[in-house]
């Protein structure tokens, strides 16, 4: 498959992922796929993959994956940008907030065949806590002020 029938193949299951084409996102998917989630241990299989996807799709609404960079090399795709979405469902046994996130998202995918058999992504799980109000980080002053006070002692 040429360079850009690939890019055209991941824009379009991100997409679909976005319109909620759940189905047709997983369908452009390898049955022996491979992802290696940034955070995580081990790599997921297919069906791992599958539920993490939608353990994402059920938590988060009208989400909407913007890439800044979508890079090309040979097989693999690399698209770097932001990913957002509106938290209106359980997330890791957080409630609903209705708050709107916006993470930075890279991530390579491997093409083969026409299907995507393996994914690397890197997600901002903690400013996605933050956001979610999840974790506390002080301002960038506060921590200024904090160093500067470290230092004098």
């Amino acid at each position: 498959m040429s360079i850009e029938t690939n890019r055209k193949l991941i824009l379009e299951f991100y997409q679909a992922f976005d319109q909620r084409n759940i189905d047709r996102a997983f369908a452009l998917l390898a049955s022996n796929f491979v992802a290696h989630l940034a955070g995580l241990p081990e790599t997921s299989d297919l069906d791992g993959f599958k539920e993490f996807g939608m353990m994402f799709y059920s938590a988060f609404t009208d989400g909407q994956h913007q890439f800044e960079q979508i890079i090309t090399a040979e097989d693999k795709i690399i698209t770097c940008g932001t990913f957002t979405a509106i938290h209106t469902g359980t997330f890791q046994g957080l409630p609903s907030t209705g708050k709107q996130i916006t993470i930075s998202v890279m991530n390579i995918d491997r093409i083969e065949q026409g299907k995507i058999i393996e994914h690397w992504g890197q997600g901002d799980a903690q400013g996605l806590m933050q956001q979610l109000g999840v974790m506390f980080f002080p301002s960038p002053k506060l921590m200024w002020k904090i160093f500067k006070d470290t230092i004098k002692k």
